[in-house]
């Protein structure tokens, strides 16, 4: 690595350089819109494969758990290959995947091709950045990183658009088949254009242990989050065993990476105190990004009854204030402005756009939403960039590399934990709104007796016996409910996701900043 800052660095330029960014940027967008993509049509998969609500989740969770495996061992495997094959060979894989999702007849066929596609999403996602970045001279990396941040908030929103668009003129499976005409394009610009790293050195071994317990520990916690509820948490013995399974393969993966000189991932990183606050917020970031954007298009749905493109559209407006906000970003960064008072204005502002959801009612219509969601994108744009600079603080070359992938890892280990957490949450909070609404619905309780007995006799004017019209009067009063226990569930769900977000004010506080420390750490990454 030392030898290569002698010589001089050259840095595409004219068609080529833009092909290769444009290449690179439109793969990170493949990989972040289907972790969202199919959010608006989880109502239509669910009843096309026969799954229920908390099964269905699995095809989101499925795809996070892959990109959180993969992402940090990009860098391993793009010097292994070189970066060239190794970019080349993720877009093929999610685009045959994308294919195998989009031919899938049973939930978990579509689960598990789901898991391939985030394995090669993992990799376009870390492999891209680099490649935007190494295309840029230093004074330029501002651009570089404008271009990839935005990618990295429009791509899950601009997915509910185009998925509900897609799932109401056509059908779900065409939100995989779009993928695979532009995977076909991508993959032969990435392997005409995208070249290996400078300065890479083929790793002398792989640490297949470090991998197998990274695997392991993951992909246990993630299904004792999801199926928790469905087995009653710890009276399941099958939810203690993966419990154990978990906690082995985290402190097992812990271990080894501290042990050897070889590690699959430098964990050691995070022995910087800044890596650690920073893993702090990304964490919480990605659980808010992935939560809220997985939320959201249920709640309307189910509770407001939007339809899938509805749903989609209304989620542009924010979107546009996001790649307007992110280059005001590059510049207050660049002038000097200290990173932590960016981040925190942004936390003020995704918690005011999760507070006015929390207090959504059953007459909300989409201008109700419109200027929370435009607060959700600037805040997103405010705390995005800002929380990367100050976690790779005073990291360089090599380590620089490791520390990027540890924080996408941990953005989207976030929205995968995020997902399965409000899962849990909504669950538990619907049996319990539930139960406190159905004492209300009683034959002594003057207000509901009326409402069914006014429906009763509505269902018999029309035809209907006394014994139908009395089911459909209890059927109605039923979806009623159903809309309403929704309803509240969902409002305390965005609370207490505002919640957490502001725990991240006193870790940003604690963060150390130096501001003369700012410019190399920009020329760096």
């Amino acid at each position: 690595m030392e030898a290569t800052t002698t010589l001089p660095v050259q840095y595409p330029t004219g068609s080529t350089k833009w092909i290769l960014v444009l290449t690179a940027i439109s793969c990170a967008l493949l990989e972040l819109l289907d972790t969202t993509i199919v959010n608006v049509s989880l109502r239509e998969i669910s009843g096309n494969v026969g799954a229920t609500t908390t099964e269905i989740a699995w095809v989101i969770t499925a795809y996070a758990i892959s990109n959180v495996i993969i992402i940090p061992l990009t860098s391993m495997l793009s010097d292994f290959f070189g970066r060239r094959n190794y970019f080349t060979a993720s877009v093929i894989i999610f685009t045959f995947a994308s294919l195998m999702c989009g031919m899938s007849s049973s939930l978990w066929s579509l689960v598990f091709w789901r898991f391939v596609q985030g394995l090669g999403g993992g990799g376009l996602l870390s492999t891209a950045q680099t490649i935007i970045i190494g295309a840029f001279p230093p004074n330029k990396i501002a651009t570089a990183n404008a271009i990839f941040g935005m990618g990295i908030i429009l791509g899950p929103t601009f997915g509910p658009t185009l998925g509900g668009y897609i799932t109401d003129n056509f059908s779900w499976h065409w939100i995989f088949f779009v993928n695979i005409p532009i995977g076909i394009v991508a993959a032969i610009l990435s392997y005409n254009y995208v070249t290996d790293r400078p300065g890479a050195v083929k790793p002398r071994k792989i640490d297949w242990w470090g991998i197998l317990f990274l695997i392991t520990a993951v992909g246990s916690i993630q299904y004792v989050l999801e199926e928790g509820t469905t087995l009653d948490w710890f009276e399941s013995h099958e939810i203690v065993l993966m419990s154990f399974v978990g906690l082995f393969g985290l402190i097992a993966f812990i271990y080894r990476e501290l042990s050897i000189d070889y590690p699959a991932v430098n964990i050691r990183l995070y022995g910087n105190y800044n890596m650690a606050m920073g893993a702090i917020m990304n964490f919480l970031l990605g659980l808010m990004l992935f939560g809220t954007v997985f939320i959201f298009p249920l709640f309307v749905q189910i509770s407001l009854g939007w339809t899938a493109t509805q749903t989609g559209v209304f989620m542009i407006p924010g979107a546009i204030f996001t790649a307007f906000a992110m280059p005001t970003v590059g510049k207050l960064l660049g002038s000097g402005v200290n990173p932590k008072r960016i981040i925190i204005i942004g936390i003020l502002m995704t918690f005011s756009f999760l507070m006015m959801l929390s207090f959504s009612s059953p007459d909300s219509t989409e201008w109700d939403f419109y200027f929370p969601f435009v607060l959700r994108g600037v805040g997103m744009a405010f705390m995005m960039s800002p929380i990367l600079t100050l976690a790779v603080a005073g990291l360089e070359g090599k380590d620089m590399a490791q520390a990027v992938g540890l924080s996408n890892m941990i953005r989207q280990l976030g929205g995968s934990v995020g997902i399965a957490l409000i899962n849990v949450f909504l669950s538990h909070k619907n049996s319990e709104v539930r139960g406190s609404m159905l004492g209300y619905i009683n034959q002594y309780d003057e207000v509901s007796s009326s409402r069914i007995q006014l429906m009763t006799q509505n269902f018999l004017s029309k035809g209907y016996s006394l014994t139908e019209a009395e089911a459909l009067a209890n059927r109605t009063m039923e979806g009623f409910l159903f809309k309403q226990q929704a309803l509240v569930s969902y409002n305390q769900g965005f609370f207490m996701v505002g919640t957490l977000i502001l725990i991240c004010i006193p870790v940003v506080l604690l963060i150390r900043y130096k501001k003369k420390a700012k410019v190399a750490v920009v020329a760096d990454h």
